[in-house]
């Protein structure tokens, strides 16, 4: 019998009539047992999480946090994450759909994605929690149209605020010298196709750019070529799909754009410095 295939669990939110639009307050007494929530996932849509008491430990794509309230964290539908515990918790969570997220938040979510969570100033988590619980009384009116356009209105500006706190801590667009600027683009361009396009010359096209000065900008930033990037970005999502799923090398070989896996083996080995079997079993036992 073949074996069953499990892959990264995703959660909806309970959003079971696909409004894609959520928000709740959850304490430490009202969540259920660890071993239905404490699993790797990713969301399905843009998440936010407004600490307001206690604290918790998360591992984001293999990244550990100790979160200390008051904090924001906001998640991109991209990354792995997995509660590894908490005390005392008492967070607000949103989630919206980039069908329902205003037209030009995707854009600015990648600028800030990843991004580890954000601690609060007093002020800055006293707006944030009286605009979210705003949002947690209008929801619970919600019944009709006026209350629907009403909700999302205010879900959307609570997202621009996180996206504003997080923006605070990377340099604006209007600072940033050419260099900064391109690598920006670049990693954008990046996180939408790195499983189909593997050539940095086919990154420079989509941008108008050389693929000499692209690799020039990008190095002078980061101190690693284009290449470089491309490859790490596949192998970290490689990592995700070994460690949560059951899939075989060949499937996520295949998930990846890589039709020739012996080749895929390879590139893991050498940009992790580990054979992908050797990494699963590491990292499961």
């Amino acid at each position: 019998m073949p074996r069953k295939k499990s892959p990264i669990p995703v959660n909806n939110f309970g959003d079971v009539s696909g409004e894609g639009l959520s928000i709740e307050r959850l304490a430490l007494e009202s969540l259920p047992p660890m071993e239905d929530w404490g699993q790797p996932e990713r969301h399905d849509r843009h998440s936010f999480f407004l600490l307001e008491k206690g604290s918790i430990i998360m591992e984001i794509d293999f990244e550990r946090y100790r979160i200390q309230s008051p904090a924001v964290i906001y998640m991109h539908p991209d990354q792995v994450h997995q509660i590894i515990n908490f005390e005392r918790l008492s967070v607000i969570a949103w989630a919206i759909t980039n069908e329902m997220l205003d037209p030009n938040y995707p854009a600015l979510l990648e600028d800030i994605s990843p991004a580890a969570p954000v601690m609060l100033n007093a002020e800055t988590f006293d707006l944030l929690s009286q605009a979210s619980a705003l949002c947690i009384k209008i929801a619970e009116k919600k019944r009709n149209t006026v209350y629907d356009s009403v909700f999302k209105a205010h879900l959307n500006a609570l997202a621009g605020l996180v996206i504003a706190i997080y923006t605070a801590e990377t340099p604006s667009t209007e600072k940033l010298t050419r260099p900064e600027f391109v690598t920006k683009a670049f990693r954008k361009e990046l996180a939408q196709h790195f499983t189909r396009i593997k050539s940095p010359a086919e990154y420079a096209e989509k941008l108008n750019l050389s693929a000499t000065y692209l690799n020039e900008c990008v190095k002078s930033v980061t101190g690693q070529p284009v290449s470089y990037h491309i490859q790490h970005r596949v192998i970290l999502e490689a990592k995700r799909l070994l460690y949560h799923s059951d899939q075989s090398l060949k499937e996520v070989a295949a998930a990846l754009g890589y039709d020739d896996y012996p080749y895929f083996s390879r590139l893991f080995t050498k940009v992790a410095g580990l054979a992908p079997l050797t990494f699963r079993r590491k990292n499961r036992n």
